[in-house]
């Protein structure tokens, strides 16, 4: 059976969605990853993340396969690319967390919602709130 990755709400170095990328990174390139994520790798929001990161991700994606912790690779992020303070944070959680909700996004959100058969879920009104509920780990 496939695997989804870790829920976005898991901080690394207090960022969220970090932890999830290098999960599906991970489950990927072992054959492990839920297909329902091939296509975004690099892209959306894993491709945010790079960008405000200053980071390329073809080059996190090398630095996550040659092994360490989250917090290791997160440290090379700083180091490699842009380093990230607590406003940094608190600007990439705000925007992460509540993206779909009444933005450009929301139609995409609404999309995904039908296509899982959760367009009467009114409750889920970001991104984060669908995957939690798509992936199983919220009712």
């Amino acid at each position: 059976m496939k695997k989804r990755p870790v829920s976005a709400y898991t901080k690394v170095g207090g960022m969220y969605f970090f932890a999830r990328t290098l999960d599906k990174i991970r489950l990927h390139a072992r054959g492990e990853l839920h297909e329902d994520h091939h296509e975004y790798l690099g892209k959306a929001y894993d491709g945010r993340l790079c960008h405000f990161l200053q980071v390329e991700y073809e080059a996190l994606k090398a630095r996550v396969l040659a092994g360490g912790t989250d917090e290791e690779i997160f440290a090379w992020c700083q180091e490699n690319g842009r380093g990230v303070d607590e406003t940094d944070l608190l600007i990439w959680n705000g925007f992460a967390s509540k993206r779909g909700w009444r933005d450009e996004a929301t139609a995409s959100l609404e999309k995904n919602k039908a296509g899982s058969g959760l367009a009467h879920r009114t409750d889920l009104v970001t991104f984060f709130d669908y995957y939690e509920v798509d992936e199983g780990r919220a009712p």
